[in-house]
């Protein structure tokens, strides 16, 4: 018995030696969690779900549509989780594997998926070539109907009147892939065909501005023309156009008395396609500083010449030339752009403003070379020699200075007029979201004001902080405008939160959210 004693009394010496310090000693009671709540639907019936929507709807990610990031869109895991709560089976029309190449579709258009190869995005198909590994081979058939209707009517491209649009099949490879009839509409396919208890309507409108905006604002901004067939693809809908059929489209999702949820729209241009390269990115030393701004006083010297000898008086050629004095710093500068040639902007260029942006496509290597600023070849750098000695260049010699100005092309840029035009056109869609969800009594899902919140220092889901920055902000994918899965795990949560709001589920008190974590923010290019 004493060395019974002995042992027990070593034995608590030794677990007292390992706890000696303070923060390992626990003083507190345990807490004891509280158990959550048992999950209800609330009002709503999720045994027949449908999603109707664009490509956030589809689950394109990383610049293409693949079957990863199919199986992780925002309707699939919110199908998931309505599963707990009387759902039944989602189905969707799958791509046959992950390579993102759909043969059929101008590669301009899309092509293989992005990947990350250690620096920035890049082209599947390319990250191999560099390798001098074999590229995978695509086994989509663009061209087979897969013969059946499906609870995911996601389409990317889609604008809003697509949506009631019959035959769109033929101008959508992505839409002719699942198609129930080749007069077939998506809301047709989505509510006659399947009559609903539940859906999700997500980034309707979102294509009536993106592709103004992608384009450099190439298009037209339609407002006030609400005959969609006279429309270009670039063009920005009319917000009247808009309404109507967001009205129409409702209206048909709910006639059989289906509950469901719809989605505003973000600032796109807060994205990282348009927020990455910066437009202040001309970083000069002083001595190249200098020369430009000398430069850029010879332009001015010489247009006030030739203004002159137009007949122009000459205080009001001074006048006129005297914008083309730009002065450059070191450090960064903005860059410059090419504008419509007017009456007063006559040679057609100016610098860029604060607000302006440029495209994520932009020629990088271009911009390191003259692009945006001055090209300045020999035969030009003769020229502003014989200026800087006094003398007077020719006419011919007067317009290579002119002609160097290298202004950056409207369609690697958004100026003031194109971004005003988004964000009004914006605005008139998501007042008109607003409305039509109250009086329908639909749960409406802010999700411009989480993507906002991200660009705008970033915001917290789960244990992660989310941004808008490319490639590190966890949210948005390789693209630049669309979501990653983790992104869409976060967009599915927002979702179930406004169903809650509103139809009195509680996925978030039962704890039946997604674990966005569990979501990858890339895939990797040896995906199969």
């Amino acid at each position: 018995m004493k060395n019974l004693k002995y042992i027990f009394l070593a034995s608590s010496l030794l677990l007292f030696t390992n706890c000696n310090d303070p923060e390992d000693v626990d003083l507190n009671p345990m807490e004891v969690e509280e158990p959550k709540p048992a999950l209800v639907a609330g009002s709503a019936n999720f045994s027949d779900y449908v999603a109707l929507g664009a490509s956030f709807t589809a689950g394109y990610s990383d610049g293409a549509l693949f079957k990863a990031s199919q199986e992780n869109s925002f309707p699939k895991l919110l199908s998931n989780q309505f599963a707990l709560a009387g759902g039944g089976s989602f189905t969707q029309p799958l791509m046959a594997d992950n390579t993102g190449a759909f043969l059929g579709i101008p590669t301009s258009a899309v092509g293989y998926r992005l990947v990350f190869n250690g620096t920035g995005p890049q082209r599947l198909n390319e990250f191999f070539t560099a390798l001098g590994a074999p590229v995978p081979q695509p086994t989509t058939n663009p061209t087979q109907n897969l013969g059946s209707t499906f609870n995911n009517v996601g389409v990317p491209g889609a604008k809003s009147f697509h949506f009631t649009l019959p035959g769109y099949a033929a101008f959508n490879p992505y839409y002719a892939r699942f198609a129930t009839s080749a007069s077939s509409t998506m809301l047709g396919d989505a509510a006659v065909a399947q009559s609903p208890s539940f859906f999700t309507l997500s980034e309707f409108g979102g294509n009536d501005v993106l592709s103004f905006a992608t384009s450099g604002g190439l298009g037209v901004d339609r407002t006030g023309d609400p005959n969609a067939a006279g429309y270009s693809t670039l063009d920005i809908t009319d917000p009247g156009l808009f309404g109507q059929v967001l009205e129409g489209v409702v209206g048909q999702l709910t006639a059989n008395g289906a509950k469901g949820a719809i989605a505003n729209l973000p600032d796109i241009t807060s994205l990282p396609y348009f927020t990455t390269i910066p437009n202040d990115a001309l970083n000069l030393d002083a001595a190249t500083a200098a020369s430009l701004t000398g430069f850029f006083q010879a332009v001015t010297g010489i247009f006030t010449q030739v203004l002159i000898q137009q007949q122009v008086p000459p205080a009001n050629a001074q006048a006129l030339a005297a914008q083309y004095a730009i002065t450059f710093q070191a450090g960064p500068n903005r860059f410059l752009i090419d504008v419509p040639v007017s009456q007063t902007n006559p040679l057609g260029f100016r610098q860029m403003t604060e607000d302006e942006l440029l495209l994520l496509p932009i020629n990088r290597a271009a911009l390191a070379q003259g692009y945006g600023s001055v090209l300045l070849t020999p035969q030009v750098l003769q020229v502003l020699g014989i200026l800087q000695a006094g003398g007077t260049p020719t006419p011919e010699q007067a317009g290579l200075v002119l002609a160097a100005v290298n202004g950056i092309d409207d369609k690697d840029a958004l100026d003031s007029s194109e971004l005003l035009s988004i964000k009004t056109a914006t605005a008139a869609y998501n007042a008109k979201i607003s409305e039509v969800a109250n009086a329908a009594g639909l749960a409406l899902v802010d999700l411009n004001s989480v993507l906002d919140a991200a660009s705008n220092g970033g915001f917290t889901s789960g244990n992660y902080n989310f941004t808008t920055n490319l490639v590190t902000g966890g949210i948005v994918s390789l693209d630049g405008i669309h979501l990653n899965s983790r992104g869409y795990a976060v967009m599915a949560n927002e979702f179930l939160k406004a169903i809650d709001a509103k139809y009195g589920s509680n996925f978030e008190a039962s704890g039946s959210l997604l674990n966005v974590g569990d979501y990858p923010t890339n895939y990797s290019p040896t995906l199969q």
